[in-house]
This record gives C-alpha cells, sequence and structure tokens, in this order.
C-alpha cells in the first residue's frame, strides 16, 4: 500500500476457514490493521506468531485467551500478546468486531 491514506478501494477482504471475514484495513512495515467480523461461537483457535499484536474490542463481546489465561472483554477493551505467546479468542455474540493491530505487518495476510 502506498500513501498516508486508504480507503475502501484500497482494503483487502476474505472469509477465513473459521467463517470470520477479515479486512486488511492497511499497513506499513513495521504496522498492520486489519478488521475481524465475528459471528456468535466463531474461535480464532489458539496459536502463536512471531509477531506482537494488540487486539481491540469495536463491538461485542469475547473470551480471549492469553499463554492460558482466559478474560471476557467488550467494547473499546483490548488485550496485548508478545511475539511466540499463544492466544485465541472466541465470539460470545454475533456480528462481534475487533481489531488486530501488528507490528511487523503480516505479509503472509497480504494477496499478491
Amino acid at each position: 500500500m502506498n500513501g498516508k491514506f486508504i480507503t475502501r478501494d484500497d482494503f483487502q477482504t476474505e472469509v477465513l476457514e473459521n467463517g470470520v471475514v477479515r479486512t486488511i484495513k492497511g499497513y506499513i512495515d513495521d504496522l498492520m490493521v486489519a478488521e475481524l467480523i465475528w459471528k456468535k461461537g466463531q474461535e480464532g483457535a489458539v496459536h502463536s506468531h512471531p509477531h506482537r499484536q494488540c487486539d481491540y474490542v469495536v463491538k461485542g463481546t469475547f473470551e480471549a485467551n492469553v499463554d492460558g489465561e482466559k478474560k471476557i472483554l467488550g467494547p473499546g477493551e483490548c488485550f496485548y500478546v508478545e511475539a511466540n505467546v499463544p492466544h485465541g479468542l472466541i465470539a460470545l455474540e454475533d456480528d462481534a468486531v475487533v481489531l488486530d493491530i501488528f507490528t511487523p505487518m503480516r505479509e503472509d495476510f497480504i494477496k499478491k
């Protein structure tokens, strides 16, 4: 992505294998923002990666799991994950939304 402004025409949206809809909102080399829209019961299985991450709950509630510790989070709340720490989410409501913020950006999310 080039430039300082990212508009709807630049967004990359895909449906993940768990049914969650992910839209890449923008990125630079050391930062990426993605919006994920979930239905009740959809799960982001516990996983880890070399990127640091912050998840910010925009709408709905989620059960967040960070390194085995679980907490219910709602709008305006977030969790942080250091590199290589296991983490996952379960949506507790329909049309729940989180923003995933990564550093560095997730090259594996970019469609070539």
